[in-house]
């Protein structure tokens, strides 16, 4: 450094110094503290958030556009961040209260103005309003997803990390504007779900599998499992279950096959309902369950508790958990082990509303041992695809069985399968009931007996687009004399004159 810039900084540092002792004077500092105190920098100017529309995703497929986000101003959501923790006496003193209930509200409002009144927050009655409604779907619903899972118009809300949540509507799953305020805010509304269901969500218990009490089924993974954040998923379920009427009426299937259904269900068949995730096979089994006479003993087995049966004589039997920091052992209950318990308590009929493992092999010897009239769901694309798959899982029961013995089982335990399947259009209907003829060779032999198809439809199986009809293939069942042995004789219309796919 030269001698003049030397000069110069010894200038600035004497002078920096006079202006301090002059401030000191006049504002009763001391020079010391004056020089040592930081510069006070003026209040920040509230620069207003301009909100813009998502940018459309672009893709090779065409463009998807991301809707509009329904966020409350960032004071409202700091107010509900800062206040969520002061309204309730203990953390689960509102686990058990409704949404809908006015005295609760009544309480958490009035809690609200109170906490407001004391931390001498001014808001205007529009602010106070949304506020309120905020809190409200917090302490008793389901944070920002509780307009989704009360709208009655909307079966699955799928929530994908804070700022992502999906709904289906008439088949059809597009993505709404409402969002988390952030992952601690999604972390509180899961906390608040699991809590009153007796489970528990961490780092231990990452993933939750439950039922709600209005019935609907949800699901939660947590991070780390979940890359972009919480994730929950809830299935809703009317209140009022769909009865076979509604099902033709909506065009799942015909009046015909309706018919068929039922004599089948009567005539105690064996019968695997088969489709793909969301197609709609909890339902179609609900109401073919709804088929089975009064005065018969029903065992139902399930997960998460779906099927929804009228009839008098019911055992509904769910899975359980293993209790919750023991071993992971004790208490626990499966699919498999309520298959087996089942049994002994000389049901008339087992429905078993998912077979997802080795409960398949115990449910395919129930049918060949003396419970005809069984009923169960798989995960398949076919009916062929069902077979392979109950395959699959009887193998996953931990027997060394060859593969012939296992089709062997299934050709004499299954009569039927009824395939479910969501279509392009978004609509859930039947696409094809087809029966078990039984081996040929090492092989299982299936004859379709009805076909969803459409009018410009070519080649074989099903069309996968609305707009067609489940027809008769023109063959009859071979266990039709076990119908007319129950009093059903049906008309040779119900099967059709011929086989016109043929034609």
């Amino acid at each position: 450094m030269s001698f003049l810039q030397r000069r110069m900084v010894e200038q600035a540092k004497k002078d920096n110094e006079q202006r301090a002792a002059m401030d000191a004077v006049q504002t009763g500092f001391s020079e010391a503290e004056a020089v040592a105190a930081p510069p006070v920098a003026p209040p920040p100017v509230p620069v207003k958030e301009e909100v813009k529309p998502p940018e459309p995703v672009q893709s090779q497929y065409g463009t998807y556009k991301v809707p509009p986000k329904r966020r409350p101003s960032q004071k409202i959501t700091q107010l509900r961040r800062q206040f969520r923790a002061k309204l309730l006496a203990t953390m689960d003193e509102a686990d058990k209260w409704e949404r809908e209930d006015p005295d609760k509200q009544e309480i958490i409002t009035s809690r609200l103005r109170t906490v407001i009144q004391k931390a001498g927050v001014q808001l205007s009655t529009a602010e106070f309003d949304e506020l309120r409604e905020l809190i409200l779907n917090d302490m008793l619903g389901f944070g920002a997803i509780d307009p989704l899972v009360r709208n009655k118009a909307i079966s699955e809300v799928m929530v994908v990390g804070a700022d992502m949540i999906f709904a289906e509507q008439k088949g059809k799953l597009l993505e709404s504007e409402y969002v988390f305020d952030d992952e601690d805010h999604l972390q509180y509304t899961a906390q608040r779900i699991v809590r009153p269901l007796g489970r528990r969500l961490n780092r231990h218990e990452p993933m939750v599998d439950a039922r709600l009490p209005d019935g609907s089924r949800v699901h939660i993974v947590m991070p780390p499992s979940a890359l972009k954040g919480t994730t929950i998923t809830i299935r809703k379920f009317p209140s009022k279950p769909l009865t076979v009427e509604d099902l033709v009426r909506f065009g799942s299937f015909t009046r015909e096959v309706s018919t068929f259904l039922e004599a089948c269900i009567v005539s105690r068949l064996n019968i695997v309902v088969s489709g793909g995730t969301g197609s709609g096979k909890t339902t179609l089994l609900n109401v073919l369950s709804s088929f089975i006479p009064e005065d018969e003993r029903i065992v139902t087995i399930e997960d998460a508790a779906e099927i929804q049966l009228t009839q008098r004589h019911v055992v509904s039997l769910e899975t359980a958990p293993p209790i919750p920091g023991g071993d992971g052992i004790e208490g626990k209950l499966t699919i498999r082990d309520l298959v087996k318990g089942s049994l002994r308590m000389r049901p008339d009929r087992i429905v078993v509303g998912e077979c997802r493992g080795g409960e398949a092999l115990d449910m395919l010897q129930a049918m060949n041992t003396g419970h005809d009239g069984s009923l169960t769901t798989v995960h398949s694309n076919s009916p062929r695809d069902a077979v392979a798959r109950l395959e699959t899982l009887c193998l996953m029961a931990g027997m060394d069985l060859p593969v012939r013995v296992i089709r062997q089982q299934i050709a004499a335990a299954v009569d039927m399968f009824v395939q479910q399947a969501r279509l392009k259009d978004g609509s859930r209907k039947v696409v094809q009931v087809t029966e078990i003829q039984g081996m040929e060779g090492e092989n299982i032999t299936l004859q379709d007996i009805f076909v969803y198809r459409t009018p410009d439809q070519g080649g074989q199986g099903y069309s996968h687009s609305g707009g067609g009809k489940l027809e008769a293939t023109g063959f009859r069942p071979n266990f039709e004399d076990r119908l007319k042995e129950h009093g059903f004789k049906l008309s040779s219309n119900i099967f059709g004159g011929g086989n016109k796919f043929n034609k």
